[in-house]
């Protein structure tokens, strides 16, 4: 395990393997944990080889949690931009699942020297409203003291089910609270189509993004992944591992 402090007293961290440049980057989704949702497709034959980062976005998995952080997108942004500069990276592939692949396309606005490469797997672009559901629409229910201190949490661990809550249990309340409350509102897409870099789309059969022609227009790769649901990357190894490759 690495860290790396990217506010006082608060560290980021992550699991690395060792490997060729430029380095891959993989970015857990909301209530997630890196290692545990990529190890197996980033040791995948197709994609092993590479320096490997499975890292944690502060207030998940097994980075710090600070209460006092704001955790919109665009700060989890500058905190990764914090890690990635103080090990002497930059022009990474980043490979961000749900959630993350906003974090990650405001890394790459707000810090292009940072990433070299972009794939989304099934990422939000669009905002989203607010009901009772698993994941960030249904958080953004509440209020931060209802689910903080409240019924929120526990009515969150019961709704994502054994194998989700198992990670987001490691996430501390505030972060997945204002996290989920700015991922909402996001509008990832519209940053998406004015970056240049190569950037990828990877979304399961038959739950394409909206507006394809759109992103296609504007340069993203959407590749369709057979065989899986939302967690592409755990579903189908191969085929995810395989749509990378091809695609890059």
């Amino acid at each position: 395990m690495r860290d790396v402090e990217v506010l006082p007293g608060a560290r980021i961290r992550w699991v690395e393997l060792p490997g060729t440049s430029p380095a891959r980057l993989y970015l857990h989704g909301l209530g997630c944990s890196s290692a545990p949702h990529f190890t197996e497709a980033a040791t995948h034959p197709l994609l092993f080889g590479r320096r490997t980062l499975l890292m944690d976005l502060l207030g998940f998995g097994i980075s710090d949690r600070p209460t006092s952080f704001g955790y919109t997108l665009d700060e989890h942004a500058d905190v990764l931009a914090t890690a990635l500069r103080s090990i002497g990276l930059s022009a990474v592939e980043v490979v961000a699942h749900s959630m993350s692949g906003a974090v990650a396309v405001s890394l790459a606005t707000r810090h292009p020297s940072l990433v070299g490469r972009l794939a989304l797997v099934d990422s939000n672009l669009d905002p989203l409203t607010p009901r009772p559901a698993p994941g960030s629409a249904g958080i953004a229910t509440y209020t931060e003291s209802e689910f903080v201190h409240g019924v929120g949490w526990e009515r969150t661990l019961r709704r994502a089910g054994p194998r989700w809550a198992a990670t987001m249990r490691l996430a501390g309340r505030e972060a997945l609270y204002r996290t989920a409350l700015d991922l909402v509102k996001t509008t990832a897409r519209a940053q998406l189509l004015r970056l240049t870099l190569p950037r990828m789309y990877l979304h399961p059969t038959g739950f394409a993004p909206a507006d394809v022609a759109g992103l296609e227009a504007a340069g993203v790769r959407v590749v369709e992944v057979p065989d899986c649901g939302h967690n592409i990357m755990i579903d189908n190894v191969d085929g995810f591992a395989s749509a990378l490759v091809t695609a890059w």
